[in-house]
């Protein structure tokens, strides 16, 4: 069900490569990106950086808990997230990094969440300068996607360019743990459930785990290779668009098996108006803020 996508093609100009484009953003909500800018090998790397923190002790990882930031920065410990209400918390740890602004950005200054400081842990040694390069070129690879769905939506390549220069875009490592015996119907990896912002570009390493749910009501496995990327599309943008963009819903069971997965959730600068034409106005920060409010554990408790 998921279209599978030369990226060195698509951006040649392939006319079946920019086809599979146009059925994954309008009909399906995922598609699988291969030939991408980014290698397995750098995938790889990425993936060892988490394994390795997330095998801390969890006295060493306490060190850097979002709990303690007031923001989606840093350790998020086992069950602080509930995507599901109606679920229990999510069985899985993350750790949680944004874009940085520069030291002389007047955005420093207004303090706002969605801009909030990095925190980076001391072990591994490597973790943080092998992160930062991988945002980086996640950044990158997800601004090149987006001119070529701007044209799928029907406008100009160049047209969420300038909504994206100081993108709100959060890299996570989500570490699955083997679901336990005691699992039950209500506990989930992370519960169903469609992403919040505009795209999202995940990889993983190979281990199976994520399902999405089909237009026939039943779900379906997708697995995730280091060095292939498969994307989807939330809530924000299927908005932005006038429902033209498809977000679908997906989830992670678990299973006897651990888990790393790598997604970068890609969404435009805080003050994007990304209400769909005709409808009142919403900043992008707003929406997100929102939705991270009914979510995280720990800004519930902050509001509380």
């Amino acid at each position: 069900m998921i279209e599978k996508i030369d990226f060195a093609a698509l951006e040649a100009g392939d006319a079946a490569a920019r086809l599979a484009l146009e059925r994954g953003v309008l009909e399906t909500g995922f598609l699988r990106i291969v030939n991408a800018p980014i290698g397995a090998a750098d995938v790889r790397e990425v993936l060892e950086a988490y394994r390795s923190f997330f095998k801390l002790p969890k006295e060493q990882k306490d060190a850097v808990n979002m709990a303690r930031t007031g923001s989606n920065r840093g350790w998020g410990a086992g069950g602080s997230e509930q995507v599901d209400p109606m679920s229990n918390p999510d069985y899985k740890e993350v750790f949680d990094c944004g874009f940085e602004l520069d030291a002389d950005d007047p955005l420093r200054a207004a303090g706002l969440l969605v801009y909030g400081e990095n925190r980076w842990p001391g072990t591994p040694a490597n973790f943080a300068p092998v992160i930062k390069d991988y945002y980086a070129q996640a950044i990158a690879l997800c601004r090149r996607l987006l001119r070529h769905i701007a044209q799928v939506v029907g406008r100009d390549a160049g047209y969420f360019d300038d909504k994206f220069t100081r993108p709100m875009a959060l890299l996570r490592g989500n570490f699955y743990p083997e679901r336990p015996d005691w699992a039950g119907a209500k506990d989930f990896g992370i519960a169903a459930h469609s992403d919040y912002g505009c795209l999202t570009l995940l990889t993983g390493d190979g281990t199976p785990g994520l399902e999405v749910k089909g237009t026939d009501g039943t779900w379906h496995g997708v697995d995730v290779l280091p060095g292939e990327f498969v994307i989807n599309f939330g809530e924000m943008l299927e908005m932005w668009s006038g429902g033209k963009v498809k977000a679908t819903l997906h989830r992670v069971v678990g299973s006897g098996q651990e888990r790393i997965s790598i997604p970068m959730f890609f969404n435009p600068n805080h003050d994007t108006d990304v209400s769909a034409a005709g409808q009142p106005p919403i900043t992008a920060g707003a929406y997100l803020t929102r939705r991270y409010d009914e979510t995280y554990l720990h800004l519930q408790a902050r509001d509380a």
